[in-house]
């Protein structure tokens, strides 16, 4: 009898309930709430199913991220790998490979002024680099979290395991992918409180047709040209223009699907569960990631605001002929900003499409947080 007793007691030492913290049970709660606002609401899904998923498991099984130095047999859990290929940046590197082989160029090849809007959406980035400092962040760690105001996961986790702020990268990714996802809600209140109801409504003229030569040297130049200037941007934009010119040169048809789509799920799988597996309740409920996901909203916001306002300085020079609105797609979100851009442009008038020119600006805004992200890398001598 006293063998059963034992035997049960040990069992149910084993449990997840024995081991279990009520800042365990908190993140359960959020990994729960992400995981309803990805399957009941459709909030980027692709980005939230497995992040959640991640947070869930950690927090219910905390060794599944253990190093191999926190075991009793030296290997470590299973998303400890994963995750060291995000601090590796291999994992965000090849997302934007997939990126690259799925986005379109053209818009942003037909009107270059979308470079400046996209620039202007990277001026949240810089105020809350600033902000971040005055919160008594280090200076690579207020460079790490001011990424996320332009709402790139792939960036943030890059620019943060550069600048050695692993300790921090779950919050940041976290926070940054949550925006990305959140961008139907953040963005149209700030896009309509720096725009009139006339602005709102302005059509664009139809872009020019872009020609398939433009498409195949467009990579080619912006690699040349950004990495010659930032080195250090080469990971990002290299696999960004790599996969763009799989795409448009036509010659390799089965590179440019496998990067679209095989290789781009598998990395997401790999990523969202690692990134959602770095929140455990010890590494995330405390004051600092508070103070994170403020300054990322912050930044976020300003950037929106930015890309607007900047938009209107182009509709007044212009003599109304540019729409305010795709300015808020300078952030780095493809292609939910540019949609979210098409949305509210419908909302004044529904005969108004201003997607693809939203997506100008929008995969500007890819561009301009990798060369972001590289400023800080050359700052700080990395």
């Amino acid at each position: 009898m006293s063998y059963v007793v034992e035997t049960l007691s040990h069992l149910l030492d084993q449990t997840a309930f024995a081991n279990l913290s009520y800042g365990n049970y908190i993140m359960i709660a959020v990994a729960c709430v992400f995981l309803y606002l990805a399957i009941a609401k459709g909030f980027e899904p692709l980005l939230l199913v497995p992040i959640a998923f991640g947070m869930l498991l950690v927090n219910i099984y905390p060794d599944i991220i253990a190093s191999p130095e926190e075991t009793s047999n030296g290997v470590g859990g299973l998303l400890y790998y994963f995750y060291t290929l995000d601090e590796w940046s291999i994992l965000p590197s090849l997302i934007f490979l997939g990126v690259g082989a799925m986005t379109d160029f053209g818009p942003l090849i037909a009107n270059p002024i979308s470079f400046l809007l996209g620039a202007a959406a990277q001026f949240g980035i810089f105020a809350a680099y600033l902000m971040a400092i005055l919160l008594g962040f280090s200076d690579q760690a207020a460079a790490a979290v001011s990424i996320i105001g332009g709402a790139d996961g792939p960036t943030s986790i890059f620019l943060a395991g550069k600048l050695g702020q692993s300790s921090l990268m779950g919050p940041i990714a976290v926070a940054a992918y949550s925006y990305m996802a959140l961008v139907p809600i953040i963005q149209p209140p700030i896009m309509k409180l720096f725009t009139t109801k006339e602005e709102r409504a302005i059509h664009m003229d139809n872009l020019r047709p872009v020609s398939k030569l433009e498409k195949i040297l467009f990579p080619i130049i912006v690699t040349i040209i950004v990495c010659l200037l930032l080195p250090t941007t080469a990971p990002l934009v290299g696999m960004l223009m790599l996969g763009n010119l799989f795409r448009e040169c036509g010659v390799v048809r089965q590179l440019s699907e496998t990067a679209q789509n095989a290789l781009m799920y598998i990395v997401v799988i790999l990523l969202g569960t690692s990134v959602g597996a770095s929140t455990s309740a010890e590494a995330f409920l405390n004051f600092t990631t508070i103070k994170i996901v403020v300054l990322g909203l912050i930044a976020f916001a300003f950037g929106t605001a930015a890309g607007v306002l900047f938009g209107k300085l182009l509709c007044h020079l212009t003599k109304g002929k540019i729409n305010p609105l795709i300015g808020s797609a300078g952030v780095s979100a493809v292609p939910m900003a540019a949609r979210v851009s098409q949305k509210v442009g419908a909302e004044e008038d529904p005969t108004n499409f201003l997607l693809m020119h939203a997506m100008g600006p929008n995969v500007a805004g890819v561009i301009g947080t990798a060369v972001a992200a590289g400023i800080f890398m050359a700052i700080f001598g990395v």
